[in-house]
């Protein structure tokens, strides 16, 4: 029997660790600057998503969400 338990705690691992491959802070800077080039204010983590604050090389401030599982912007 606990050769079966290792194996499904195995199986259960693996199913997780997609959920912890989340991108870093500065991933999510980057991800973002490739959205709207300018200089990032702030980066904060709000659930599952990174908030980046850039200000534009005319001075908008924009901001932009960046999933934190796949580091596409939302």
């Amino acid at each position: 029997m606990k050769p079966i338990r290792h194996v499904l705690y195995a199986l259960v691992l693996a199913a997780a660790l997609p959920a912890f491959a989340d991108i870093s802070r500065d991933d999510a800077a980057a991800a973002a600057q490739r959205v709207a080039t300018g200089r990032v204010l702030s980066v904060e983590r709000v659930g599952a998503t990174w908030r980046v604050k850039i200000v534009t090389a005319r001075g908008e401030v924009k901001v932009i969400l960046i999933d934190a599982a796949t580091g596409r912007a939302s």
